[in-house]
Formats: C-alpha cells, structure tokens, sequence
C-alpha cells in the first residue's frame, strides 16, 4: 500500500476485481490515450518518411539522421504532472526511466537528457520542494543510465487563485544507434515467435489509464518503481541486442501490459496467446502499469540461448506466450482478432 496525493493509503484490494476482461478492454478502447493513432499526424503538411531514413518499422520512433555523423539518431520527448507536487523525485526518475526504455527497445542507446519545469507557482512553497525534488530525481536517473544532463531550466509562474495550472516536467532525450546493428523494432515479427516479459509482475494499478478511466478513480500512489531495477534492465536488454536474441521490443506503458501486446501486434496484424500469472490479479496483471517491464519477441531457434542469458543475469522474467496469425487469446479464451480490435481503435 501507498500513500496518494491527500495522504491516504491506497491499496488495490479498494478496487473491486472485474469479472469480465472482454468489457473492461473494449470500455478502455476508446480511451484516447491509449489510441495507437497520432492525432497531431492529421496536421502534419510534410509528413516525414521513414523509407528515407531505415525501414517502414521506424515509424513514430523519432529515429533521423545528420549529414556528416555514423549512425541514425533517436529522440523522444516525455511529460508528467501527476504526483509532481507530493515526490517530485520520484516522478522524475520514472518519466527518465520511461524515455530510457523507449530507446532500449529501438536499440538506441540512450547518452544525453534536457529536463524543464513548468507552471511553479513562485509564491507557494512548495515550489522549491518541487523544484529541489525534481534536480535530485535528474541527477539520480542520469547516474543510474549514464546519461550526460544537457540543460535543465524551471519556469516559475505567477499563478493567481483563479487559474490551476499543475507542476509539469517535460524530458528531451537524445540517443545513438550502433551502426553495425540493425535498429530493433517494438513490434512483432512472425506467427510463432515466443514472448517473455522482462521484469517482475506485481498487483499494481496505481495511477493507470484503467484505474483512472474504467474505474474513475483519479487519487492514488505512483506505480511501483525501483530505479536500481530500471539500471538492471537497461543493461540486459542492450546485452539481448548486441547478441541478436530478440526480434522485437516493446516497453510495458499505457493500457499495460494487454495494450503494449496490441500495438505491438497491430503493425503486421499479428494476434497473442497469452497465459495470466494465478499468483497476480488479473486486472493488475494485463492493465496495471508498474515500471521496470519490457516484453519481448524470440525466435524459437534462439529461446535457449536467450533463455541461458536471461537466466546468468539474475534478472526476473517470465514466459508469456507466443505470437499468433492474428488471434487474441488469454488463458484459452478467444477474445477476437487483431484486425477488429484495430477497428474499434479507429472508431
């Protein structure tokens, strides 16, 4: 249990388990952030190519090149106000730890990070407790993933009674692709490829679109995080990379663990069977949004070599399935097929 912004514990055993899983994913459908589908794209006059730069696969992961430099580049942007005013740091090192695993599943590797603070009410207090939370939280996640901090700035505002306007942290990375690798994609390839998750599964909803969307429930803690965790991860899988033992990557993000599995399977309209851990609630288990996750897609001629790598670094993982034509099933029931799935995204 934790405490959430007015300082009352949150535990999940508040939240009644759902007895259908069918409703809860086709009510959480047309959440729109979890819509695979960038809205900004519709206003885009010259949109860019991502033929031009390595492969259809890249698209929307902010891979580019520069004349003159060996190697394409990867950037991405995060942004976070929730729990910014209760733990600041803590915030921090989870919207870090979010754009480092992003880029890990690009096979990018991550080496420079801007961190801006917005909308921090200069008469208030708890500005400075903020402000100071967020540098240690920049710090702590630039050491962990030896990142060079190439600019940080706070915006103070003077915010009036009238307007609300919350804390928010916005993070630029910038990270480089190894030349001689080829660029990792989120997702998958072909029917058959096995699927692990690297990490540890918890009963944790706390501060997930479906806490918040499907059961309305604004209030609560940050989800589980450890950034010495997140230190472990980023060297496995750069390891995983560099020996070729998985074709696709894709960080648990929103909508958990079923919607990562989905737009990782949308691209190729490839399908998942996947089996729930009976030690974790179900709900917790496909929607929960705990850090420090990764899935990934291996070749069946590469499993044991995976298997033997994963096994010497002592880190948590876990068999989740496999890659089907197209069909989505969890724990034997059949809960459709990618295509239609796609459809009810789209509208």
């Amino acid at each position: 249990m934790q405490e959430n912004q007015k300082g009352n514990v949150f535990s999940i055993n508040q939240i009644p388990e759902p007895h259908d899983i069918n409703e809860v994913i086709y009510s959480l459908m047309v959440n729109p952030n979890l819509a695979p589908v960038n809205y900004f794209n519709e206003f885009s006059d010259d949109a860019i190519d991502p033929e031009n730069v390595v492969s259809k696969d890249t698209d929307g992961a902010g891979i580019f090149e520069v004349d003159g430099l060996n190697g394409p580049f990867a950037m991405t942007t995060h942004a976070m106000h929730k729990h910014l005013e209760t733990d600041p740091q803590k915030a921090t090192e989870i919207l870090i730890s979010k754009a480092v695993r992003k880029m890990l599943c690009f096979g990018a590797r991550p080496i420079s990070v801007s961190a801006f603070l917005y909308h921090i009410n200069v008469a208030d207090p708890n500005g400075q407790f903020i402000s100071e939370g967020a540098k240690v939280g920049v710090e702590n996640a630039a050491k962990a993933f030896g990142l060079k901090v190439s600019d940080r700035k706070v915006r103070f505002d003077n915010i009036n009674d009238r307007v609300t306007v919350p804390p928010t942290i916005i993070i630029s990375m910038l990270g480089k692709f190894d030349a001689e690798k080829p660029i990792l994609t989120p997702d998958f390839k072909n029917k058959g490829n096995n699927i692990f998750v690297i990490g540890k599964n918890v009963d944790d909803i706390a501060a997930s679109e479906y806490l918040e969307f499907y059961h309305e429930v604004h209030e609560s803690s940050l989800p589980a995080f450890a950034l010495s965790r997140e230190q472990q991860i980023h060297g496995v899988v750069r390891g995983l990379h560099q020996e070729g033992l998985i074709q696709s990557a894709s960080p648990v993000g929103k909508g958990g663990l079923f919607f990562s599995l989905l737009r990782a399977g949308l691209p190729g309209d490839l399908g998942f069977d996947i089996t729930t851990d009976a030690e974790t609630r179900k709900d917790a288990f496909l929607f929960g949004e705990a850090m420090g996750r990764i899935i990934v897609g291996v070749n069946p001629e590469k499993e044991d070599d995976f298997l033997d790598y994963m096994r010497s670094s002592k880190l948590p993982f876990f068999t989740l399935g496999h890659v089907t034509k197209g069909e989505i099933r969890i724990d034997d029931e059949s809960f459709g097929y990618v295509d239609k799935m796609e459809m009810n995204f789209e509208g």
